[in-house]
């Protein structure tokens, strides 16, 4: 990618994660640290990756994505609004009565919304319908789905995964957010999901491991994904990420994975990401 590419997405990153800040902030609720450790994958996927268009949300043949780790709404929902689905200021309605931006993602409600997740492992079950939808009506259709590392401890993921290999769904790019965090502590204690690639492979995926808070490899992983289409295997880029990403005080606490900042903390947060966006914006 070109710089000028690269520093559009480093700056869509921050202002995602300012959003998301602001927004659990005023909600005093929601899940910052899985946010904010998804959020560079998340940037490069509406700002190069898909074909979405936030003038027509609903396009037929748009592109697909499946928040299924869907307690991260506040990543998303600070993308979308971010690359103009609806208004940044809805961010501050998060969680609130009456708003369009609710504590998991509605795709009923919400702009740019594919599908309404939250119980943990059915988001990659509709991701693969949807996949195997568009195979069986020859829709050049791809359909992108962000998985939580806890999340994939749940049986119903590998079932998603089979139906995936069997139907040889090779438009469908899994991906798997591996902070180590959870609610409970470190996945390797709560419930080990490792070697998750040496089990992506045997359920017939094609895999990649990343550094996804890094774009240059985000890019190549996508890269890897299209060229695997039509090799009738689904995708699966591993990526490696820190929890809390971007907000030093958040990163790599198991705390935030469900506990909003408090005035101070917002604060505090609010000045290191506002002053990356300065440094980012004077370069460009």
């Amino acid at each position: 990618m070109t710089q000028q590419e690269l520093r559009n997405l480093e700056i869509l990153a921050v202002k995602t994660r300012i959003g998301i800040i602001k927004s659990t902030h005023s909600a005093k609720a929601g899940h910052p640290g899985g946010s904010l450790s998804a959020t560079d994958m998340l940037a490069y996927l509406y700002e190069k990756e898909m074909k979405v268009d936030p003038k027509n949300p609903k396009s037929e043949n748009r592109d697909r994505f499946v928040l299924s780790k869907g307690h991260a709404a506040p990543g998303l929902y600070s993308v979308l609004a971010n690359k103009g689905f609806f208004p940044v200021e809805d961010l501050l309605t998060l969680r609130h009565i009456g708003s369009h931006l609710q504590g998991h993602p509605n795709m009923n409600l919400t702009p740019g919304v594919d599908m309404s997740t939250g119980s943990l492992g059915q988001g990659v079950s509709a991701a693969a319908g949807m996949a195997k939808a568009a195979k069986y009506m020859n829709k050049d259709i791809n359909v992108y789905t962000i998985l939580g590392d806890g999340e994939i401890e749940e049986g119903q993921v590998w079932e998603a995964f089979m139906f995936a290999a069997h139907y040889k769904l090779d438009n469908l790019c899994v991906i798997i957010d591996l902070n180590g965090l959870q609610i409970d502590g470190k996945t390797s204690d709560v419930m080990n999901s490792a070697p998750v690639d040496e089990k992506m492979k045997a359920f017939g995926f094609e895999i990649i491991t990343i550094n996804g808070n890094d774009f240059n490899e985000i890019e190549k992983s996508l890269e890897f994904f299209h060229n695997n289409k039509n090799t009738n295997k689904p995708t699966a880029i591993l990526m490696n990420t820190v929890k809390g990403k971007g907000v030093s005080f958040m990163e790599n606490q198991v705390g935030w994975h469900g506990k909003a900042p408090n005035d101070e903390e917002c604060e505090r947060a609010l000045n290191e990401l506002t002053a990356k966006l300065a440094e980012l914006e004077e370069a460009k």
